[in-house]
């Protein structure tokens, strides 16, 4: 065992057999952890492995190191706002101007007209009183941020009346009860989970109620003998009684789908606050969104929180870039691609689905397969949307499970999703351009399984 271990190549033997482009220290520290475990293979009793052998597992080892865990992926899942893989992609536009932002210094905080400071903001803020007719707006860096700030700003120590159903938890475990003790107020139950009337916030406001809280259950629905209150409604009892009313309006899109609210109707209802995600229906980066009366903005852009949860100038920009696509809906429409995969129509999916096919090895079993998905990312609960696949079922010749690490193992990872032991290449979220490095890793795998 001692020859074995003293015949190891050194380092530098190993230096010989590498020729890839990898940056030098972090391959020498691969080849030296690669050493240390043939090292501790040959002590339990393992065989010397060779030069090449090892220079192999280095360069396999330092492409890895060498990969940030963050990259792009191919959704083939047909989920739009998938969570996990960054819910929704930015416009092309949007991306080349965040790039330009990133690429220089720019005018984050610098006004051209005076030559003095200026507000971060202040494009954004325009664009979102324009297009909302909202008195005024403030960003910070998720929907959950932009709720805490509002209540730590406005409602510190004070009571705050949430229907019991609105009682929402969102991913991670964060649930509107949490929100709302560590912005510092208090809850206030109202009404049962399946109802709850104007009455019950009525007798339920005293002298240290500051808000009343609607959250919008974009992530589920309560179905059947079920009754809530409309933001209109909240909106005059709270101009009457002399509170608050503030909206968690969730996804918060600018476009019409069946039985979602609009960020423009939640305004013009006479909500005080509104608070929505900008990467969900809206199409653009992770951001929170806060729009309300000039007074209450003030207040919230004041606290000493906004400082801490304020969005960099990256999201800005790509704010900024989204929100002026909506100057032009039915551009917004075609431009912005969660809009665009949302609203696509199952005909045209059936023909880019078939496009696909077409371009696939022969010898699968493949067909064509209609599939029904949501919007995801917490949004559009009910709402099914049809869409087409390429279904590429279990055989004796062909493990879908297999086949589904190695998509996902890909140098570009194609993630899919697997339903009755068929994967599905759902082309909802599949750009025609994705086509061929689709086609080229389904080939290396085909290839690979005929030896």
């Amino acid at each position: 065992m001692n020859e074995t271990l003293r015949a190891l190549p050194r380092v530098d033997d190993i230096l010989e057999y590498v020729d890839e482009d990898l940056p030098r220290a972090i391959l020498l520290d691969c080849i030296r952890e690669v050493l240390d475990n043939c090292r501790n293979a040959i002590i339990a009793g393992a065989a010397a492995p060779t030069k090449e052998t090892i220079a192999e597992m280095s360069i396999a080892l330092a492409k890895s190191k060498s990969t940030p865990v963050l990259r792009p992926v191919i959704n083939a899942t047909g989920i739009v706002l998938h969570t996990n893989l960054g819910r929704a992609p930015l416009a092309e536009s949007v991306a080349e101007h965040v790039k330009q932002v990133a690429l220089g210094y720019s005018t984050l905080e610098y006004d051209l007209q005076t030559g003095k400071r200026g507000s971060r903001t202040i494009g954004i803020e325009n664009l979102l009183t324009t297009l909302t007719k909202s008195e005024a707006a403030c960003i910070v860096n998720n929907n959950a941020a932009a709720v805490l700030l509002t209540l730590s700003a406005l409602c510190t120590g004070r009571e705050v009346v949430v229907s019991r159903s609105e009682l929402v938890e969102i991913g991670g475990s964060f649930r509107v009860p949490e929100v709302i003790s560590q912005g510092g107020a208090i809850l206030h139950e109202v009404g049962a989970t399946n109802k709850t009337h104007i009455s019950d916030y009525r007798n339920a406001i005293q002298d240290s109620t500051a808000a009343i809280l609607k959250v919008h259950t974009s992530n589920y629905k309560i179905m059947g003998f079920t009754h809530e209150v409309s933001t209109k409604e909240l909106a005059d009892l709270s101009r009457e009684i002399g509170v608050l009313s503030i909206y968690d309006l969730g996804s918060g899109s600018f476009v019409s789908f069946a039985g979602e609210p609009t960020v423009q109707q939640a305004v013009a209802d006479g909500m005080d606050i509104i608070c929505f995600s900008g990467d969900k229906l809206l199409g653009g980066p992770q951001c929170g969104i806060i729009l309300g009366g000039k007074e209450h903005i003030a207040k919230i852009r004041t606290h000493p929180l906004y400082r801490a949860l304020r969005a960099d100038k990256l999201t800005l920009a790509a704010l900024e870039a989204t929100l002026g696509l909506y100057r032009d809906i039915d551009n917004a429409k075609s431009q912005i691609p969660a809009l665009s995969m949302l609203l696509a129509q199952p005909a045209m999916l059936k023909e880019k689905a078939a496009l696909l096919l077409e371009q696939l090895d022969k010898k699968l079993d493949a067909r064509l397969q209609k599939t029904d998905g949501q919007a995801g990312g917490g949004s559009l609960p009910l709402q099914e949307f049809e869409s087409w696949a390429v279904a590429i079922p279990q055989s004796s010749q062909l493990s879908v499970e297999e086949l589904e690490k190695h998509l996902r193992n890909w140098k570009t990872p194609i993630i899919t999703r697997i339903h009755k032991n068929t994967l599905l290449l759902d082309v909802r979220t599949i750009e025609e351009r994705q086509f061929e490095e689709i086609v080229e890793c389904v080939a290396a795998y085909n290839r690979a399984a005929s030896y």
